[in-house]
C-alpha cells in the first residue's frame, strides 16, 4: 500500500523551504517577543484554540509564531488546522485524506483515524486540488512541526456555504481535550493604513467578545467563517478569548498605501 504525501506546495513562497532558516526565523521572532512587557504572562496560557494569519512569514511570522508558541504549552495528540480555500471554489469543507504532511522540519501524521470519525459525523469532501495549493492551512504546519513535533494534524480547508456545519465541527473538537484548533485568517486586504486598521478594529472586537455580530459590521478578514465558527464554539464551550498581536504589513515594507492585517488570539 502506497503512502500518500501532501506537499508543501508553497515552501520557499510563503515561508523557507528548509529547516535552518525556518528555525533562525522562529528564533528571531522569539528574541523579539522577549522585549515585550507582557512576554511572561503570555507564556503562561494554556489554549484550547488559537487565530492565526497566514501571509509570508517575513509579514505575519512574528504574529503567527506567538500563538503557535503558546499554544504549544497544552499537551495533545492532535492539531487541526482549519482555513479557507483561497484558489479553488467548493461548498463544503475538505478533510486532508493523506496520510503525512511534509514541511521542511518534518513530515507530520495525519490522524486519519480520527479524520474518518469527523467524516462520518458531519460529512466532509475530498478537493485533492484545494489541498495541494492551499497556503492557509500549509504556513501553520512548520510551526506545528516546530513547537509540537510529536502531534498528529489534519487540515480542513473550507468553501462556500459552511458556517453552520464549521461551528458543529469546531464545537466538537474543542469538546475533546486531546484536541487543539488553528484557525487560519488575515485581516483586510489592500486599503490604506488607516482605512485598514479601521476595518481591522472591528474584527479583533468581535474575537476579543466573541460577537459575530461585531464581525457582520464590516470584518473583512478572509478567513471570517473560521472565525464565527470558532466564535459560535467558544460561546457554548464558555471559552475566553485573548488577543495576542496585531500588526500591518507597512510594519514590514513602510508602504502605508496598500497593507494587509493581522491578527492572533488564543481561545482558553
Amino acid at each position: 500500500m502506497s503512502i500518500s504525501i501532501r506537499e508543501s506546495f508553497n515552501a520557499g513562497k510563503f515561508y523557507p523551504d528548509n529547516k535552518k532558516d525556518i528555525q533562525t526565523l522562529i528564533e528571531f521572532f522569539n528574541k523579539t517577543l522577549q522585549n515585550r512587557k507582557d512576554f511572561k504572562e503570555i507564556l503562561k496560557e494554556k489554549p484550547r484554540a488559537i487565530i492565526s494569519p497566514h501571509a509570508g512569514y517575513i509579514y505575519s511570522g512574528y504574529t503567527a509564531n506567538i500563538a503557535h508558541r503558546v499554544l504549544s504549552n497544552k499537551k495533545v495528540k492532535r492539531v487541526v488546522v482549519i482555513g479557507p480555500s483561497h484558489h479553488v471554489y467548493f461548498n463544503g469543507i475538505s478533510g486532508s485524506f493523506f496520510d503525512y504532511y511534509k514541511t521542511p522540519i518534518k513530515d507530520l501524521k495525519i490522524d486519519i483515524e480520527y479524520l474518518n470519525i469527523i467524516d462520518k459525523s458531519f460529512g466532509l469532501e475530498f478537493i485533492q486540488k484545494a489541498h495541494q495549493l492551499e497556503h492557509s492551512t500549509e504556513t501553520q504546519m512548520p510551526f506545528i512541526a516546530n513547537y509540537q513535533p510529536n502531534v498528529e494534524v489534519i487540515e480542513l480547508i473550507y468553501g462556500a456555504n459552511t458556517l453552520k456545519k464549521l461551528a458543529k465541527i469546531v464545537t466538537w473538537l474543542l469538546e475533546d481535550s486531546l484536541t487543539s484548533v488553528v484557525i487560519s485568517t488575515d485581516l483586510s486586504h489592500f486599503y490604506s493604513l488607516q482605512r485598514a486598521q479601521q476595518l481591522d478594529a472591528i474584527c479583533i472586537n468581535g474575537i476579543s467578545k466573541l460577537d459575530n455580530s461585531i464581525l457582520e459590521i464590516g470584518c473583512e478578514a478572509c478567513g471570517l467563517t473560521g472565525i464565527e465558527a470558532l466564535n459560535i464554539a467558544a460561546n457554548k464551550l464558555k471559552l475566553k478569548s485573548h488577543i495576542l498581536d496585531y500588526r500591518t504589513s507597512a510594519d514590514v515594507t513602510g508602504d502605508t498605501s496598500k497593507v494587509v492585517g493581522y491578527v492572533s488570539a488564543t481561545y482558553s
